[in-house]
């Protein structure tokens, strides 16, 4: 049974410039009229100008975080961010062996800024343990790329390489088309029925700190409130795109949005 606030469990790294990671995952859930719960995975160093440290929660912390919020409060959807390790990604995947509710899954290989976040290891350990768990996985174009071994120059190609990762056990993958060129953008949403294109205009600005992870969120607190994927889909795009729209400028490299409930 669906609360009435939806619970969002979100398992992530904590990112001290507030822009992306936990930060924006809390900021996006309380936007949209959600309860934001937390498992830290790590703690980063980090601003709008690049990561320059990380520091790794152990394993058994983020688990019995996960069991806290599972055992007490409850969740109507898991959004799961940056892991870090392979023994996080085993031990996140034995803490959610029993829920039934939506999983997003945001694959965050690298930061904006270029920090590798997720090691080859902790990769294989994704795909094998994490991925057929997903109700819907979120990769970029580089971690779409990364993930399937292929070459992605252009939409079309990213559609084949969403259908490719669908067989690899998610019930839908929504391939972001932001890093392609362009000045229209193109998000693919592969599920076993068929494909969706979600399209509209790029907005030139350097304020995209931490888009990924809002788009991830969104999406899980339109699912944990009960909403259809494609709804929950467009409404996660919409916010994304009135926190760009409204990003307070801060930082000299990649800025925040803005955080503000959709209008």
């Amino acid at each position: 049974m669906i609360s009435a606030q939806p619970r969002i469990l979100v398992i992530a790294g904590s990112d001290s410039g507030g822009g992306a990671g936990i930060q924006a995952d809390i900021k996006t859930v309380t936007c949209l009229g959600g309860y934001a719960m937390t498992a830290v995975t790590a703690v980063t160093v980090q601003n709008t100008l690049g990561v320059s440290g990380i520091h790794a929660i152990p394993a058994a912390i983020v688990a019995a975080q996960i069991r806290a919020c599972i055992d007490d409060i409850g969740i109507d959807a898991v959004k799961i961010g940056m892991i870090g390790s392979a023994e996080t990604v085993a031990a996140v995947a034995d803490a959610l062996a029993d829920i039934r509710v939506p999983v997003v899954l945001d694959p965050v290989m690298v930061a904006k800024g270029g920090a590798s976040l997720l090691g080859d290891e902790a990769a294989a350990m994704l795909f094998e343990r994490l991925l057929p768990m997903a109700t819907v996985v979120t990769p970029n174009t580089p971690e779409l790329a990364a993930l399937t071994h292929t070459d992605i120059e252009d939409a079309a190609d990213a559609l084949l390489a969403a259908q490719e990762l669908l067989l690899r056990g998610p019930r839908a993958v929504l391939a972001k088309g932001g890093h392609l060129p362009g000045e229209l953008l193109t998000d693919w949403l592969v599920t076993r029925g068929g494909h969706r294109a979600f399209t509209g205009p790029r907005i030139e600005t350097r304020h995209t700190h931490g888009t990924g992870c809002t788009l991830a969120s969104a999406l899980a607190c339109g699912l944990g409130a009960g909403m259809a994927l494609e709804d929950a889909v467009a409404q996660a795009r919409a916010f994304v795109a009135q926190g760009i729209a409204r990003a307070p400028g801060f930082g000299g490299g990649h800025g925040p949005l803005g955080f503000w409930p959709l209008a």
